[in-house]
């Protein structure tokens, strides 16, 4: 995903939903930062999208959280068909492996220096 702020997403107040998508890259990287950048323009879309915050290691482990309002969200986007089309492409290409969490938020709460 692009790096489009360098801050965490806001706390929302909950309940709200959590998808958490840890994943080992591989050493393939064409197509990848064009499909990313894909993935997070059609998900700002869906009805129900909080935010995201996306963080990579030089090794190339990788956490990308979703924050979504209810399950049906989350629904709508794991049925989006480009975004089916793209975990297919990771899997074949871009990842070694994966594991997606998902959580639902009963607490949220945040600091930010100067309030």
């Amino acid at each position: 995903m692009s790096d489009h702020r360098v801050a965490p997403v806001q706390p929302f107040e909950p309940p709200y939903y959590a998808v958490v998508f840890t994943s080992l890259r591989t050493e393939a990287d064409e197509g990848y930062a064009d499909t990313s950048d894909r993935m997070e323009e059609l998900v700002t879309a869906v009805p129900g999208f909080l935010g995201i915050e996306s963080a990579r290691t030089p090794g190339g482990l990788g956490i990308t959280v979703g924050y979504f309002r209810d399950v049906d969200a989350i629904k709508q986007w794991s049925g989006n068909a480009e975004h089916r089309t793209a975990q297919k492409r990771g899997r074949g290409e871009w990842y070694e492996k994966y594991v997606v969490h998902v959580a639902k938020v009963e607490r949220s709460y945040g600091f930010e220096r100067g309030e």
